[in-house]
């Protein structure tokens, strides 16, 4: 067990030298990773919401009595500033359909874990940050097709069904089962919930690794104009949630949870949700896979930046 501590903290100290790695090995020697297969994707991310069910409680969702105009404002706030950004951007630097489709998605994708612990790292209010993280993410089935549709109705034909069905295989079916876990099997749970968080720092390199390889000639076309969208997109997202929060006179804890969680979206999920429902569009999973590179180097930037200030 202690190797197996030592590794999985490990692997959760150092993701985003992780991610930054395995993008750049996939990118430059696309030809060392022909084994995979983009098939793999949504199996990799049903492993991430399964690790998320696991550490979900009843307690997350008391906010929504406690505390409803919190939560409130961080659902409002995360499925409106993202989307349109995404969409503004995008129409701003003129991106092809497939890109476009792609960054939309980020924008209309809830927030991941990421933002979790990120809001943990910079002394913000963790409670809230978990509690919207799992009310967005059970609103998502509907909100993120119908929000999709609406911005990309004119560009392409949006089949709002499909992301439905996708969202609840992928994201609702898993996080049940890791809840129901959580509460039959409480010792199981335990272990399981020290090794995955580490598991899913590897199965969102290993998404990160399928994507660009498959597409590296496309993405070193395109990187420059991904790049630079990818870095506004969180940088305008969680500037967004501040300003929002600082209008509402959030304390400073609220405030970080808030600024987080508006600008750390769950990228593998729009990764997985490109390829699976867009498969005529590879360039689609480009944006997302940037994007789990970037808002981790961000996320902890912010952290540092703003663990001291109260």
């Amino acid at each position: 067990m202690k190797y197996i501590d030592m590794f999985c903290n490990f692997i959760t100290k150092h993701m985003t030298l992780i991610f930054g790695v395995a993008s750049c090995m996939a990118l430059f020697w696309p030809s060392r990773f022909s084994w995979s297969k983009s098939t793999w994707i949504a199996p990799l991310l049903m492993l991430i919401m399964l690790g998320m069910g696991l550490t979900m409680q009843l307690s997350d969702f008391k906010l929504v009595l406690t505390r409803p105009r919190d939560l409130l404002v961080g659902c409002v706030a995360q499925f409106t500033i993202m989307p349109l950004l995404a969409f503004g951007l995008g129409k701003v630097f003129n991106l092809d359909t497939a890109l476009l489709v792609g960054v939309v998605l980020v924008g209309t994708c809830p927030g991941g874990t990421a933002s979790n612990v990120v809001t943990y790292l910079a002394n913000g209010d963790v409670t809230l940050s978990v509690s919207m993280t799992s009310v967005n993410t059970l609103l998502a089935p509907i909100l993120t097709p119908l929000i999709t549709y609406l911005l990309l109705r004119a560009n392409i034909k949006v089949d709002v069904y499909s992301l439905f069905i996708s969202i609840m295989q992928i994201v609702i079916l898993p996080l049940a089962i890791g809840f129901v876990l959580n509460k039959v099997f409480q010792r199981v749970a335990e272990f399981l919930r020290d090794i995955l968080p580490s598991l899913s720092v590897l199965a969102i390199t290993f998404i990160i690794i399928i994507v660009v390889s498959h597409n590296s000639d496309k993405v070193l076309a395109t990187s420059g104009v991904v790049f630079i969208v990818v870095v506004l997109h969180n940088l305008l997202g969680m500037g967004c949630g501040f300003a929002l929060g600082k209008l509402l006179k959030f304390p400073m804890s609220k405030l970080k949870a808030l600024a987080v969680e508006v600008g750390m979206q769950n990228s593998a999920l729009a990764t997985s949700l490109a390829a699976t429902t867009f498969p005529n569009l590879a360039m689609a999973t480009i944006p997302g896979a940037v994007f789990s590179v970037w808002h981790n180097l961000s996320g902890a930037i912010f952290a540092t930046l703003f663990r001291n200030k109260n």
